[in-house]
Parts: structure tokens; C-alpha cells; sequence
């Protein structure tokens, strides 16, 4: 049987089409706070990422903050392979690994240097990756959201230990709810979503966050009080799935490896230059309190049984203090 030229022209053209590769898909960048360069660290490390994938041939896309789901909903799409990227909180990582858990203790670490070198030098980053990579998660970086956490509070001024007593704080999670109540405050679980609603109600009187929080989910109009207790640094991670990185050519991996490597500095070298976070709140209303070192102290103390109540596998603390000298 013979075909016209009419009828072998269309076939053809339709023998190429499904012959030619798909576009590949961009990279899916699921953000965790709004598009801030100047105040949001996550962002900075996100959209230096996304930037160095685009220069270096990979389309990347960002999406605002839940649009993707919650941090649950995206934890889960990252395991199985629907989401390449997703900023999250370290406590994601911690459903699959309680070792990153180590992150957020108050006052275990001196400063960020410290913890940056427990996770580098120290093998911690590594040591967390053994625990959520076979889940089909890899933490690709600890990245710091701001400057380190301090009380954020609606009515009363926290300036002393003792001023914590009759304080009912919004807490992420039960090491949070662990942590007021060894200040002797209460805590209460409220998602995020729901905090500015719980703040003008009474259903908590404040949080513990980075100094900027209030400046980038524009609760300036109900935070009055921030102390700036130092007490642990602000991490969130860039988690990237498993099966999408593993699936990648040596030449694309070796680029995601370097976009990271940048966002890395981008957001240290951020970080280091948030000097005039306190004026910025104080610009915006809101009272700044500095404790004095009798009174961190105080706090420092009430916090170690703390470091043994942390959920973590079995040697883990252990092995941050290792990693740190301790």
C-alpha cells in the first residue's frame, strides 16, 4: 500500500513530535515566608538559588508561601518526588530525623558561628542526612531565617526570668511548650497561620522568633514588646527531594550542589548584615528590651534539663556536644 505525499507529511511530523524530548518542568521553589530580600533570610537563600539555576541553564520557579500546601503537605510531596525544593521548618526534617532537633535548644550553642561549625566540620548536617535521605528527603542546608530568636510579646514587656509567669506563649511544638514551662510560662500549639488571630485574642500573649518576624508578617500592629534574649538561632531548611536530585545528570547535580553553595553564603553574608534590625522595630513601634546578663543567665540555667527532654535518636546529643567541643 502506497501513501500520498499529503498523508506521509503529517505522519512524519507527528513521528517528530513524539520523538522529541518534553520540555523539562521547571523547578518548583516552595517558599516559607513572603518574597522579602531585606528581611527574610529564607528568602534570600531561596531566591539565590532559583537565580543561579536559571544562569546555569535550569528553569526554577518560586511559589508563595503555602500555595504549595503547609509544611506537613509539602514535607510529603518532597518525599515523594512531587516537589523539588521547599523551605521549611527544622522540625519537617525532625518527623524524619529528630538529630536536627539539636538545632534549636536555647543557649546550647555560644553564637551561629558555633553552629555552623557543628554542622559542617562537625559531620552534623551529614549525620541528619543519614537519617532523612532514605526517607526520600536530603537537607540540603540549615538556613537562618534572621537574627537569633527572642520573646515577642502583645502586652507585657519580658525583662527578667520572672516576668515569663503569667505569660501563655504561642509554641510550634512540644519542645517549645518543654521550653516556657522550664521559664515557668505556659504554651500553647497554635499553627501559624492562626498566630494573629491568637495574638489579638488573648488566646496567647506572644512568640519566640527572629527580631524581624514582626516586620515580615506585618504583625506590628499587635507585637508591643521584643526582648532579645539570644536564646538559640532561627534555623529553617532548604529540603530538596531525593528521588528528583538522585535523578538528575552529574552535570545538573553539580550545578544544584553550586546554587546551594551560593545561597549558603548569600544568606550568612545577609545575616551578617542585619545591624539595624532593633531600630527598624523600634521605628515600627515596638519596644526593645535588652537582658542583662544576670538575667540570661537565668535563662541559660533554667534551660539545660532542656537539652535531655529534646526527642533525638539515641546518641545524638552526645554527638553535638562532640561537635562543638563539649
Amino acid at each position: 500500500m502506497k501513501f500520498s505525499k499529503c498523508l506521509a507529511a503529517p505522519l512524519t511530523a507527528i513521528a517528530l513530535v513524539l520523538a522529541a524530548p518534553a520540555l523539562a518542568a521547571p523547578i518548583k521553589i516552595a517558599l516559607d515566608t513572603p518574597a522579602d530580600l531585606q528581611q527574610s533570610g529564607t528568602y534570600v537563600w531561596a531566591h539565590t538559588f532559583a537565580e543561579y539555576l536559571k544562569q546555569h541553564g535550569m528553569e526554577a520557579e518560586e511559589y508563595e508561601r503555602n500555595a504549595l500546601g503547609e509544611e506537613a503537605e509539602r514535607l510529603d510531596q518532597v518525599s515523594q518526588g512531587l516537589l523539588e525544593v521547599s523551605m521549611s521548618d527544622a522540625k519537617s526534617a525532625g518527623t524524619l530525623d529528630g538529630t536536627i532537633m539539636g538545632t534549636m535548644m536555647p543557649y546550647f550553642f555560644a553564637d551561629i558561628p558555633e553552629l555552623d561549625k557543628a554542622l559542617g566540620e562537625g559531620g552534623m548536617l551529614a549525620r541528619i542526612n543519614e537519617g532523612t535521605i532514605p526517607k526520600g528527603v536530603r537537607v540540603m542546608d540549615a538556613v537562618y531565617l534572621g537574627l537569633p530568636s527572642g520573646i515577642h510579646t502583645t502586652s507585657k514587656p519580658v525583662a527578667t526570668l520572672a516576668d515569663m509567669a503569667d505569660l501563655r506563649m504561642r509554641a510550634l511544638d512540644e519542645v517549645q511548650i518543654q521550653t516556657f514551662e522550664a521559664w515557668g510560662s505556659k504554651g500553647t500549639i497554635v499553627s501559624w497561620s492562626e498566630v494573629p488571630n491568637a495574638l489579638q485574642t488573648g488566646v496567647a500573649d506572644g512568640y519566640i522568633n527572629p527580631p524581624s518576624i514582626p516586620l515580615v508578617f506585618g504583625h506590628t500592629g499587635f507585637i508591643r514588646h521584643f526582648t532579645d534574649a539570644k536564646m538559640s538561632a532561627s534555623v529553617r531548611v532548604a529540603l530538596v527531594s531525593e528521588d528528583w536530585y538522585q535523578g538528575l545528570s552529574d552535570e545538573e547535580r553539580k550545578t544544584v550542589d553550586e546554587a546551594a553553595a551560593e545561597a549558603h553564603k548569600a544568606n550568612r553574608a545577609w545575616l551578617n548584615s542585619q545591624t539595624t534590625i532593633l531600630d527598624d522595630l523600634k521605628a515600627a513601634g515596638i519596644e526593645v528590651i535588652e537582658l542583662s546578663e544576670e538575667e540570661r543567665a537565668k535563662f541559660r540555667e533554667a534551660s539545660q534539663p532542656l537539652y535531655k527532654q529534646v526527642v533525638m535518636p539515641e546518641g545524638a546529643l552526645e554527638a553535638w556536644s562532640k561537635a562543638i567541643g563539649k
